[in-house]
């Protein structure tokens, strides 16, 4: 299969491996972003292969893992509500609130219904016009624009039955507030490709300048991987930091500009709330004042909601990278995909799904 099966190669990742080993001297941390990276690292045990030196850590990219804890409660308070049918991605449904989750308000009779997009939600809402249909819409700038359109689209044929509880986050700022910190470790970034496929990377470089960090936007394949790795690994050991594309067959510099200018349209920047670890200023969007007829939150009157998060849980230090999964004392213990602690254990792209998923137990 063209730009799949090539990048799954085991001779062209075997020729990436000598390439890095042959290069690196350096101490060199580097964080992959995205959640699907981290999977894909762990499945095909990247991180094992690679020299002692480097060290791989993961980041805050999974959209699941850090949709506020407040996001959560405002969501399951509306889903129990009497006419209304509350669709959701199916991997939000398990992650844990203050005191429940959506499978649990499911499972006491809420209409909590599994959709993939939000356009499938919107579906629901032409075809109960007598119900109130609300969308959990969460994720990085990859998902925001078909949620955008969703809105858009119900502004067009006038439902005024369909809205959308949103918890959207942008890569950027959460870059910037792990570079920022004074614990930081990172030397170097794999950037999402999916996310630059709609936002480009042109909103890299001032930060790999600032930082003095090489950033890199990578697929989600073991020989993207490992190429991108490669290419962050060169530049530190040259001395360079700048913005280097490892992901072109999906990534230009200036990204989509058509998805760019939806969410201009649909949504504002915003301080935005991140689970694990806290507000960071204007790295989330809202849905604009023009369109706020269609904000759930505001429309069921939830936006008081304000929950602090629980101490126990130590997934805000794994989303910054300062702590493996299996480094936390209650991984594997107290906290399981079957009684998560956190949203890092039973997303789909969790750090701490991962690990459990396939066995990372021991600590290198």
């Amino acid at each position: 299969m063209k730009y799949l099966d090539e990048f799954r190669d085991a001779k062209l990742a075997k020729y990436f491996v000598e390439r890095i080993n042959k290069i690196s001297t350096k101490k060199c941390v580097i964080m992959e972003v995205c959640g699907g990276q981290t999977h894909s690292i762990i499945q095909n045990g990247i991180d094992q292969v690679l020299p002692e030196n480097i060290e791989m850590v993961h980041g805050p990219g999974c959209p699941v893992c850090v949709t506020p804890l407040e996001t959560l409660d405002r969501a399951i308070k509306i889903a129990k509500k009497e006419n209304v049918i509350f669709a959701s991605f199916g991997d939000m449904l398990r992650v844990p609130g203050s005191d429940s989750d959506l499978l649990k308000a499911k499972s006491e009779g809420a209409d909590v219904r599994i959709v993939y997009s939000a356009l499938e939600a919107l579906k629901i809402a032409r075809e109960n016009p007598d119900k109130e249909i609300v969308f959990l819409a969460i994720g990085f700038e990859t998902t925001a624009p078909g949620n955008a359109l969703a809105i858009l689209q119900a502004e067009k044929e006038g439902l005024a039955n369909f809205s959308e509880i949103v918890s959207h986050v942008l890569v950027p700022p959460a870059m910037e507030t792990i570079l920022s910190s004074e614990d930081n470790r990172v030397q170097a970034f794999l950037a999402a490709g999916h996310v630059c496929t709609v936002m480009g990377y042109w909103e890299y470089e001032p930060i790999a300048e600032k930082y003095k960090v090489p950033i890199v936007p990578t697929g989600f394949e073991p020989v993207d991987i490992l190429n991108g790795i490669f290419l962050a690994v060169k530049q530190i050991e040259e001395g360079k930091a700048f913005v280097e594309n490892q992901y072109t067959r999906s990534v230009k510099r200036e990204g989509n500009i058509a998805a760019q200018n939806l969410l201009k349209e649909i949504f504002v920047v915003a301080d935005q709330k991140w689970r694990g670890i806290g507000m960071i200023p204007m790295s989330g969007m809202n849905i604009s004042q023009k369109y706020e007829k269609y904000d759930a939150a505001k429309k069921f009157d939830v936006t008081d909601i304000i929950t602090k998060e629980p101490e126990k849980c130590q997934s805000g230090l794994v989303l910054r990278g300062n702590l493996k999964p299996n480094e936390c004392a209650a991984f594997g213990k107290e906290c399981t995909p079957e009684n998560p602690l956190g949203a890092t254990m039973v997303s789909s792209e969790g750090a701490c799904a991962a690990y459990f998923k396939f066995k990372r137990f021991n600590v290198r």
